[in-house]
């Protein structure tokens, strides 16, 4: 039988230096695969941590970890700071991936990635070392792609409200105004300011050789959103999967009713009621790469 456990304090090292906290859950029975969990842009790493012991409890490590600027790992100030959406990817990430393969012990790393952190795993350099990604609601914000009833209130909100806040403040006060984790300023920036590339202001050569390292993705993807999500809608995938050009991609998308509930959105498949229906479902892919709603590709 699962036996209860708390997960062990982590410390990871990025290759610039900077240092993450972050959790290492071990499998409460014979491990099959590590997973690592990539957090939502604004969302601590706590909140997954339901998903992670139920990982345990069905045959999985799991390492949460939170970004640099979010979470355990946010400085007491923020201002001044000058982390990136990219540097995410491109460092803490890389980090939290080479932490779970030297303490995976079963040959094979996953990532479950939500919203941007499904995004994000294209960014390393070690991305080609990944046995697969579960990307749920997994996208870069784009605002054009929202959905369109939710999309002038949601443009006021990020892409009007938050930068002149950011600007203004140094960082974006995310937990005063009840939004989000505080972010560091070139990450709130970063999002406000998205035109639909993510390579956008890099020189040519720089914006191939970031293609090109989303390209060395092999490994499988399912990638999941919802119908009632304003933000992940299926344009928002479909502009963010392309760019693992060099893997092949299973899109996916469900209703809440096909989980059993009247409603879902951007955040709520990691809540813990969706245990019997999501959780359960997604086990199928990470055991076996099956994808267990073949009825809702798309």
């Amino acid at each position: 039988m699962p036996r209860e456990i708390n997960p062990i304090d982590v410390e990871l090292r990025c290759r610039d230096g900077v240092r993450l906290r972050g959790h290492w859950w071990p499998s409460q029975v014979t491990a099959q695969a590590t997973v690592v969990i990539n957090s939502a842009t604004g969302v601590a790493a706590r909140y997954y941590n339901y998903y992670a012991r139920f990982l345990t409890e069905n045959g999985f490590n799991a390492l949460t970890y939170d970004y640099r600027g979010i979470g355990l790992s946010r400085p007491t100030d923020l201002k001044g700071i000058t982390y990136t959406w990219r540097e995410w990817g491109e460092q803490d990430f890389d980090a939290a991936l080479d932490h779970a393969l030297k303490a995976d012990g079963t040959g094979r790393v996953l990532v479950v990635g939500h919203s941007i952190g499904g995004f994000l795993p294209g960014y390393a350099g070690s991305v080609d070392r990944l046995d697969g990604l579960l990307s749920v609601g997994g996208q870069y914000g784009y605002w054009g792609d929202y959905m369109r009833r939710y999309r002038p209130s949601l443009f006021v909100k990020w892409h009007l409200a938050m930068p002149l806040v950011t600007q203004a403040l140094g960082y974006f006060p995310g937990k005063r105004l009840g939004w989000l984790e505080d972010l560091p300023k070139h990450v709130a920036l970063e999002w406000a300011l998205q035109r639909g590339r993510v390579e956008q202001g890099l020189e040519p050569a720089a914006s191939e050789r970031l293609r090109e390292n989303f390209r060395r993705m092999r490994a499988p993807v399912l990638s999941v959103t919802m119908s009632d999500d304003p933000i992940a809608t299926p344009a928002a995938i479909r502009r963010a999967t392309a760019y693992y050009s060099g893997a092949t991609t299973t899109r996916i998308l469900l209703s809440p009713e096909d989980l059993g509930h009247r409603k879902v959105g951007h955040f709520g498949l990691f809540h813990a009621r969706h245990r019997t229906d999501f959780w359960e479902k997604s086990l199928e892919w990470l055991r076996h790469g099956e994808n267990p709603w073949p009825e809702r590709v798309y």
